[in-house]
């Protein structure tokens, strides 16, 4: 077996990914909970799309730490935003879904800041696990 593919070098983001892969383009029910919430809609982006980052953080701190943190931490937003902009695109060509720029908006968002919490907290693992 190829221990190199992508699905085995990165399992917690290839899992995150899969998942709002599948989520992103399933039909919502006809009354969703917390429909009455204001802007849920973003703010299940934001957090969806800042779990994505934070999964993409844990594979770097589990198989790939010697790749710089700043480096990384471009790699890990860009990824974020590429999935963010690709389920938007998707959800667009399906009949019972749309895409939207304020869901692409708070998925950058939730990105960016999941990569500012996951920066510094990435240094101090980095420093636990080599001290």
């Amino acid at each position: 077996m190829n221990t190199k593919t992508p699905h085995r070098r990165w399992p917690c983001t290839t899992l995150a990914t899969a998942a709002i892969l599948i989520l992103s383009l399933a039909p919502i029910p006809d009354n969703p909970p917390l429909d009455d919430v204001p802007f849920i809609d973003k703010w299940v982006h934001f957090i969806i799309y800042g779990a994505l980052t934070c999964a993409t953080w844990l594979d770097r701190h589990i198989r790939h730490r010697q790749t710089s943190r700043l480096r990384f931490a471009f790699i890990a937003l860009l990824y974020a935003i590429v999935i963010g902009a690709l389920t938007e695109i998707l959800q667009s060509l399906t009949a019972y879904r749309s895409g939207e720029w304020l869901d692409f908006l708070a998925d950058c968002f939730g990105a960016f800041l999941a990569t500012l919490l996951c920066l510094p907290l990435s240094q101090w693992a980095d420093h636990r696990a080599n001290g």
